[in-house]
């Protein structure tokens, strides 16, 4: 997949453990916890879970174009490279020595070093840029606290790639976690210019294929399979899953009858949706109760019989995820 957004902890676990077998929200809470999986700042400006491997190539291909999409906000806030080579250097010397600490901490200790956090966005920007210069990532957590680290010592050997190398390795990741995709969803994917885009599937291209379809190209890895799997198969996907997301033009996995796909607060993309053979078909939530797993389906239509023992398996699956019994509200 190459990085996965996680802005909401809970739901990319999720989106991680459908693409794996067996795995248990506890597995993943230990692999956060042990560093197997960083979450930081990447790509578009939000949250990605990255291995460490990946964690510093990553970094030094897209930063640059977040910072350039953050350069409003940096104005507005006062923030330049002096107050930021200030911030970075105090978080540097305070997380030495496997130090972790809140976002909360780390705003008294940037206080305390005279640099003024202001306000809970000056500080969310300022540990932003610490992540994007590769000198911060996340930590353990400490209760359901998140807590940062030092990248060097969260991740001390991390792969470091150059332009070219790193473009190349970020373009296949996309089209074979990702295709079949087009050059405009890579570029709004991984929020590099489309001429760059253009340049990383010229050096992917060989381990790709491709078919045009409508006119428009689409391209993936040629060891795709493509015969399809069983009908009905059903998904429950966590909001701002990749298999959304990450594309730019989402039409196909939508019908518009069922979805509102003008305004940003009605988008679909937001909420937690139920897949059924590729196309989004309803939506769900869930709650915790005295131990046991609350679940709520809505289809946007009437379910086949096939269609409703597929639903079920997926929210067992989904309640053996957390351990949990599941009660259908």
């Amino acid at each position: 997949m190459g990085a996965v957004q996680a802005q909401d902890y809970a739901a990319a676990k999720w989106g991680v453990a459908m693409r794996t077998e067996g795995l248990s929200e506890a597995d993943l809470d230990r692999a956060f916890e042990s560093g197997a999986i960083l979450r930081t700042h990447v790509m578009r400006p939000t949250w990605h879970f990255v291995t460490p491997a990946d964690i510093r190539w990553l970094l030094g291909l897209t930063a640059a174009r977040v910072n350039a999409a953050s350069a409003y906000y940096y104005r507005r806030l006062e923030l330049d490279d002096k107050v930021f080579g200030r911030s970075k250097a105090v978080l540097e010397k305070a997380l030495q020595g496997g130090q972790y600490f809140t976002r909360t901490e780390l705003g008294a200790i940037l206080q305390e070093a005279g640099i003024n956090p202001q306000d809970l966005l000056r500080l969310a920007y300022l540990i932003e840029r610490a992540e994007l210069d590769a000198v911060i990532c996340s930590g353990p957590r400490r209760g359901k606290q998140f807590t940062y680290a030092l990248l060097d010592e969260r991740a001390p050997h991390a792969r470091a790639l150059d332009h070219d190398e790193a473009l190349g390795e970020l373009t296949q990741r996309y089209f074979t976690g990702h295709g079949p995709a087009t050059v405009q969803d890579f570029a709004w994917w991984s929020g590099l210019t489309i001429s760059d885009a253009e340049v990383g599937l010229e050096m992917a291209a060989s381990q790709l294929t491709c078919e045009v379809i409508d006119e428009q190209t689409y391209w993936y890895s040629a060891s795709m399979p493509v015969a399809p799997g069983p009908s009905p198969a059903v998904y429950l996907l966590p909001n701002f899953d990749e298999y959304i997301i990450g594309y730019k033009d989402r039409r196909a996995a939508f019908d518009k009858h069922h979805t509102k796909m003008g305004n940003p607060r009605d988008n679909i993309v937001f909420n937690h949706t139920i897949l059924i053979d590729g196309r989004v078909t309803g939506t769900w939530k869930r709650s915790f109760k005295k131990g046991q797993l609350l679940f709520a389906a809505r289809p946007f239509a009437n379910l086949s019989a096939a269609e409703e023992d597929a639903l079920a398996s997926a929210i067992r699956r989904y309640g053996k995820f957390y351990g949990m019994p599941v009660t259908l509200a």
